[in-house]
């Protein structure tokens, strides 16, 4: 062998070395999925998470599209609330995973990305491929690492600190990991023998054959005490709002409240059986907003409220405030001075108990029971927008998860919803874009492998196509609702002149989803009625894969509906 083959090769098995440690030190912190995108570069990464594959200690996902694999991962690490790789290549690559990063680091969710990289010599300097890719996130990871290229000049106990140590700090913050790989060529040729018996791997092999991370973190006392004046406040007058929380934090909030006889206000995300359904509804009441706002304490429990006029009451309440939240991350847009719980909810509830005390203000009761009634009456039995919002919990399955997308029919459901209790929503309400829905959406029903009923918009729809492919891979009966109103319909929600809607806002499309359907060989419906839908449904659940069930409507009809309810909501006599 010359000396330059010889040099080569060592190169090559440096790169698996190297992208070895990396693949075990974050397996040994939490990965299970591990989520790669085709590239050349990366091929050491790729390699080495093939072999954890193939020992069975991780699963990996594939998926030509950057951007869709990105919430695809994220769509894992909400359903599977634990750390999800994603390995790429180098340039745009890249480039394509922001848009889900930045939804990871808005809602809190943990993802690890790895760029390979071209080597510091190959950039700026015309090589192909090639781009500045250190700090290409920004802000948004809460630790963004730029590694040398694979040497021997670094050994593997100092590469295995850092994983740790950056691990860590997501484990105390939530949110992204971004760590940069340069690797060198040759990437391909490294012999399996060599890389396993490398000197450089000594002190790795001794570490890998136990079962520990490399450092060991104390753990971190989760005692919550006693707010010192609740005594006092829980004699009060209170509101409870109740935003996005995972199911388990959820627990005990309705039976906790309920002995308050506080008003309780719940988000669709919140896992809540609502006490006082269709608030977005009947708080565009000015009588019942007004009486709301005489409360002297509102409780927070979660963030991320999707209602405007749940919104438009927290902005407008000037009273004692306290927001429980388990993040570090500031989560009140209207700046209030308020106490701040970094905990679980679930923790402070034991921590602080109820008085048993009768309720407070009745006005939201009779207003929430007659909009049960009034909502009924005004979408009739038609099978539209406003109707499927209402009546989601019909086309559910009784063990299986919901996902919404954003714009018009999130806050229809929102608003017009009751669903049952503890029932898993899954939303992309961080940074509340309609980019990779569909993605996220597959990336739950794998991660659950359970049924799975997905509805979002056509612009959404069309925005991620080509994540429909990633639907090959659900093994469970998945209902893709693509409710299609022609183009943008929130903006018939927003003050938008006509002479600009259509062109500049709409944007509508004329088109239908049925060769989408057979180009990813999807099964699909189109329903005209209730009756067709319960039809379709019966069939749709009998399949264990996904089915596109296409609701066309007029482009207008679910917000006219809208408008119209919270208008006769607003100008409704309380009591007359």
């Amino acid at each position: 062998m010359s000396v330059s083959a010889s040099v080569a090769l060592s190169v090559a098995v440096m790169n698996r070395c190297w992208a070895r440690v990396v693949l075990e030190s974050i397996v040994r912190n939490g990965v299970r999925h591990i989520c790669i995108a085709p590239g050349s570069r990366s091929t050491p990464l790729t390699l080495e998470a093939v072999r954890l594959q193939d020992s069975h200690r991780a699963v990996c996902h594939t998926h030509f599209d950057e951007r869709g694999l990105g919430f695809f991962a994220l769509g894992l690490a909400k359903a599977d609330n634990t750390p999800v790789a994603i390995i790429v290549t180098s340039g745009t690559a890249a480039a394509n995973l922001y848009p889900a990063i930045i939804e990871a680091e808005q809602s809190g969710h943990d993802l690890i990305v790895l760029t390979a990289d071209r080597p510091p010599e190959l950039i700026d300097c015309g090589a192909n491929q090639a781009i500045q890719q250190q700090g290409i996130f920004a802000d948004y990871p809460v630790v963004s690492v730029n590694f040398p290229r694979p040497s021997e000049d670094y050994s593997s106990a100092w590469l295995l600190s850092r994983i740790d140590q950056a691990c860590q700090r997501q484990k105390v913050q939530h949110g992204v990991i971004h760590f940069n790989l340069p690797f060198a060529e040759p990437l391909y040729q490294a012999d399996e023998s060599a890389v396993q018996h490398a000197a450089w791997l000594a002190e790795f092999n001794r570490w890998a054959s136990k079962k520990q991370v490399w450092i060991e973190y104390a753990a971190q006392q989760s005692e919550v005490l006693i707010h010192e004046n609740w005594d006092y406040w829980r004699t009060k007058q209170g509101v409870i709002v109740v935003g996005k929380l995972p199911p388990e934090q959820s627990m005990g909030i309705s039976a906790w409240a309920a002995t308050m006889g506080w008003v309780v206000i719940t988000d669709i995300q919140s896992g809540l059986e609502p006490s006082l359904p269709y608030a977005d509804i009947w708080l565009a009441n000015e009588i019942v907003q007004q009486k709301l706002l005489q409360a002297e304490i509102v409780l927070q429990f979660g963030s991320r409220i999707i209602s405007k006029r749940v919104n438009r009451f927290l902005e407008q309440f000037k009273g004692e405030y306290w927001l429980i939240e388990a993040s570090q991350k500031n989560l009140d847009p209207y700046h209030h001075q308020h106490t701040r719980f970094n905990v679980k909810v679930h923790h402070w509830l034991r921590a602080h108990p109820p008085l048993r005390q009768r309720p407070w203000l009745l006005e939201p009761l009779a207003l929430s029971q007659f909009c049960a009634a009034f909502i009924e009456q005004q979408i009739g039995g038609q099978l539209n927008e406003a109707s499927l919002a209402h009546h989601v919990s019909r086309v559910l399955p009784s063990n299986g998860s919901l996902f919404l997308g954003n714009s018009l029919f999130v806050r229809l459901v929102d608003g017009l919803c009751k669903l049952p209790e503890g029932y898993p929503v899954y939303t992309n309400r961080g940074a509340s874009g309609i980019d990779g829905l569909l993605a996220t959406a597959a990336g739950v029903a794998v991660a659950t492998n359970q049924p799975l009923v997905a509805m979002l918009g056509d612009i959404s729809a069309l925005y991620d196509l080509n994540s429909l492919a990633l639907f090959k891979q659900v093994r469970q009966p998945t209902i893709l609702f693509v409710i299609n109103n022609n183009g943008g319909a929130i903006f018939d929600l927003l003050p938008v002149e006509e002479s600009v809607k259509d062109q500049f806002y709409r944007l509508g499309h004329g088109l239908d989803f049925s060769s989408a359907a057979a180009m990813f060989g999807l099964s699909y419906s189109r329903p005209y009625t209730w009756a067709d839908l319960n039809s379709v449904l019966k069939q749709a659940y009998g399949r264990k894969e996904a089915t596109i069930i296409e609701i066309k409507v007029n482009p207008s009809d679910g917000s006219k509906t809208y408008k119209s309810l919270i208008e006769q909501i607003a100008g409704a006599v309380i009591g007359g």
